[in-house]
């Protein structure tokens, strides 16, 4: 994928803590997705990616590249919860802070 965004997850997961982040997520998801399918299709993301967020550059390709790389179930779309995990795959400083975590919780759980 060519496109380039500034990824600011691991800022508003700082400044909103775990639960704030998740709501903006569930709002970004209902800004995506079909109204009518209640999730996030191609022909939505190409139409709200560019409308919504300003990201007219994005080709055919990279779109489909996107809701195949989140779509867990292969139904061709992202349902919410889809949607929230893709975020975070995308987001490499949230995902080694993920990995801190479990690695600290896991020793933790390893000395009692």
């Amino acid at each position: 994928m060519d496109a380039r965004f500034e990824d600011l997850l691991p800022i508003m997961a700082k400044n909103l803590g775990g639960e704030g982040l998740m709501n903006e997520l569930c709002n970004g998801f209902q800004l995506l997705m079909d109204g009518d399918k209640g999730v996030v299709t191609f022909d939505s993301l190409k139409k709200n990616s560019s409308a919504i967020l300003g990201l007219q550059n994005f080709q055919d390709d990279e779109i489909g590249s996107m809701i195949k790389e989140g779509d867990i179930d292969g139904d061709g779309a992202l349902n919410q919860l889809e949607f929230c995990i893709l975020m975070f795959r995308l987001s490499p400083q949230l995902m080694n802070g993920a990995e801190r975590l479990l690695e600290e919780a896991f020793l933790q759980d390893l000395m009692r």
